[in-house]
């Protein structure tokens, strides 16, 4: 499957990696990536479908993880061979990497381990790009060494480094808040890497709920707009059809129907920003 040049041309569309934050079904992910397939090829914009076999990071141990990692890989093989989508999942552990590299275009690692050498060598190792989100705790300065450490990886494993990518998605600001600092998108690109707007997880209230984070997904539009405005490389978006229904991250989703405007808006911004 053909993956898009992460180094956004100047007036070019965005490239956007989307789709439910966990796997919940195979049906729910076919009808998910068929529409942003469409979204995608009516609006010339690359798309990289997303979804988690295993959310090793739910607030509370009652909160759904998944189906795991042999039955989430079938789920995401399908994918891709019914859409021609090519398909991204996140890593957890640096012994998930050899077996998820095998199926996907794409890896992903989370925003709590960004600190974690093991995993994000052995991710950048594999061959295949990567999506290094920015820990919470983290200064966007401070991903300089993480990106070290992944373009040494992926160099010594025979590969160039180029094929890393940097991800916002907010930094703690208190209790239970997130904010984003738009001069940290400047600060990673700066970096001479690709960056991800992750817009969705950027308005989570993490543990907001008690035993489960929240969101404010009104702020989703904005926050993208002004990103693409900044002038990001791509976007990170978990959509769901109901997402108040959503087995994991809802309140922060956007919901399907509503993504195609949104996008049009930010395919807009983009041309008009050369």
């Amino acid at each position: 499957m053909m993956l898009p040049n992460f180094n956004r041309s100047p007036g070019a569309p965005p490239f956007l990696i989307a789709g439910p934050c966990v796997i919940e079904s195979e049906a729910l992910c076919l009808h998910i990536a068929g529409h942003l397939k469409d979204i995608g090829d009516a609006l010339g914009m690359p798309i990289i479908f997303k979804a988690s076999f295993d959310k090793a990071n739910r607030t509370s141990v009652n909160g759904f993880r998944g189906h795991g990692l042999e039955e989430g890989l079938r789920v995401l093989e399908k994918v891709r061979r019914e859409t021609g989508l090519p398909v991204l999942t996140d890593v957890h552990l640096p012994n998930q990497v050899a077996a998820v590299a095998e199926v996907v275009d794409m890896l992903q690692t989370p925003a709590f381990l960004a600190r974690q050498t093991d995993l994000i060598t052995a991710a950048a190792a594999s061959g295949r790009p990567v999506n290094i989100k920015k820990a919470q705790f983290m200064a966007p300065a401070d991903m300089a060494a993480v990106l070290g450490k992944a373009r040494a990886a992926a160099s010594g494993a025979g590969g160039s480094g180029d094929n890393i990518l940097l991800c916002e998605r907010g930094t703690s600001f208190g209790y239970n808040n997130l904010v984003v600092d738009m001069r940290g998108l400047v600060i990673m690109r700066e970096m001479g890497c690709p960056v991800v707007f992750d817009a969705t997880h950027s308005v989570q209230l993490p543990g907001g709920g008690g035993d489960r984070s929240l969101g404010q997904r009104q702020f989703v539009a904005p926050l993208a707009r002004a990103a693409v405005a900044v002038g990001v490389d791509g976007f990170f978006m978990e959509t769901h059809p109901d997402p108040d229904s959503a087995l994991s991250d809802g309140p922060n989703m956007v919901p399907l129907d509503a993504l195609p405007e949104l996008l049009r808006q930010l395919v807009a911004i983009a041309a008009a920003s050369q």
